[in-house]
């Protein structure tokens, strides 16, 4: 046990390069280069391994299916929708804050002090959950949204998307007490059921985001959704991130009736990244500026 939590902080602590690809859905998350042959992960994240964590929220990152940078790379939102949420330092994985949330989907934190959880199905899911960033495992405030899956916050217009079944959300801060409490401001129908996840666009008006049978954009200002242009009948696909320099596109899908894959495919130039014996829900494009 001694050697296997040793071995997680060398990895932990390894210096992080640029465009990096974050990899989750078993209970490890890991970084690979996409450009490396073969691919080797360069930097690990288990809950298990974490001591600052209670014992009982240790044991609920078994199938992680989030894991997003923030601050530049210095810190990573990760959910599991065995019910973990966690926002953590990086590069040494230190967990800042943790909650357990129902069949969590998504995970982002807000300016305000905020962190949103997407909790899908299940009982006591179906729903947005808003967490004070500094204090563990109390929800403040809850906003109802069926088989919530993706969170984006968006800076611009000071307000959170969020993705369900049927419809996309667009939430902002109420003003006065309670303090961290949302309300929705407005609805936008999906242009078909199931939705699932949800990212923004670089330097664009627009979000993208997938539903069971396929890929759209969705244009904040203009509340209107179209079918992206390349990937408008991919089914199935459980994560989507555009990268914010090259532009490059990074997709998973689901393989079969499995609910994960082996591979992280990109496109513009086209390649694929297999990962052997590996569960692969969501793959983040991870970006540090020099």
């Amino acid at each position: 046990m001694i050697l296997r939590f040793l071995a997680s902080l060398v990895l932990a602590h390894t210096a992080i390069a640029a465009d990096l690809i974050t990899v989750c859905g078993g209970e490890e998350v890991y970084q690979v280069d996409p450009k490396a042959s073969p691919v080797t992960k360069l930097w690990s994240w288990r809950a298990k391994d974490r001591p600052e964590l209670p014992e009982a929220i240790k044991g609920i990152f078994a199938t992680t299916d989030e894991c997003k940078a923030i601050d530049n790379g210095k810190r990573m939102l990760v959910c599991a929708s065995s019910g973990g949420c966690a926002l953590l330092e990086m590069p040494s994985g230190k967990a800042l804050w943790w909650a357990k949330v129902t069949n969590a989907h998504s995970i982002e934190i807000l300016p305000s002090g905020a962190i949103a959880v997407a909790s899908s199905t299940g009982a006591n899911g179906n729903k947005i959950v808003f967490f004070n960033a500094s204090v563990p495992e109390k929800p403040v405030h809850e906003i109802p949204l069926p088989s919530a899956h993706g969170l984006v916050w968006d800076e611009e217009r000071t307000g959170l998307w969020a993705i369900g079944f049927k419809e996309l959300l667009f939430c902002q801060m109420k003003k006065g007490d309670p303090p961290l409490s949302f309300q929705v401001k407005a609805r936008y129908p999906l242009p078909d059921e199931d939705g699932h996840d949800l990212r923004p666009v670089p330097h664009s008006p627009e979000l993208i985001l997938s539903t069971h049978a396929h890929v759209w954009r969705f244009h904040r200002d203009k509340g209107e959704f179209k079918p992206d242009s390349e990937l408008k009948d991919r089914v199935e696909t459980k994560s989507i991130d555009i990268h914010p320099k090259t532009g490059r596109i990074m997709l998973t899908q689901a393989s079969g009736e499995n609910w994960w894959t082996n591979f992280v495919e990109l496109l513009n130039p086209a390649a694929k990244i297999t990962l052997e014996r590996e569960k692969i829900y969501k793959a983040r494009w991870f970006i540090t500026e020099d």
